[in-house]
């Protein structure tokens, strides 16, 4: 799981989230738990953004509020962050995995439900795998 940390303001009548990793971000809810949970969706648009352009996606750093991405999400935001580490391009995950360049943008695409076994493939295919384990919060 990401854990994004988000920084909660009252405002008026709402509270007002923003990012640390994130300047981008800005959303808002009327309590806490409608901010956070805007928060990630506001996450998901971010990211998705920095996925369109070719920019970075970090890593999350620490905070007290965090906004937890889907599992989907963060595998896809791990996918993303393999890849820019270890200079694949697109079209080289297309060639290892036998696929055709739509496929990998739906991969990488956080509004896209791919499926787990496609994500664990192209994980693989990184050289990288996926992990599942039973956790207390």
């Amino acid at each position: 799981m990401l854990k994004y940390p988000v920084t909660l303001e009252k405002d008026d009548e709402s509270v007002l989230v923003t990012s640390p990793d994130f300047p981008e971000l800005t959303t808002f809810g009327m309590d806490r738990d409608e901010a956070i949970a805007r928060a990630v969706d506001a996450l998901e648009e971010a990211i998705a953004s920095r996925i369109h352009d070719g920019r970075d996606v970090p890593l999350p750093s620490r905070g007290r509020d965090v906004a937890t991405l889907p599992t989907l999400t963060a595998v896809k935001v791990m996918l993303y962050r393999g890849m820019r580490e270890q200079g694949i391009g697109k079209a080289e995950l297309a060639r290892r995995l036998g696929w055709h360049l739509p496929q990998v943008d739906r991969a990488l695409d956080v509004q896209h439900n791919s499926h787990m076994d496609q994500m664990d493939a192209a994980m693989s295919a990184i050289g990288r795998a996926l992990y599942v384990r039973d956790s207390p919060y």
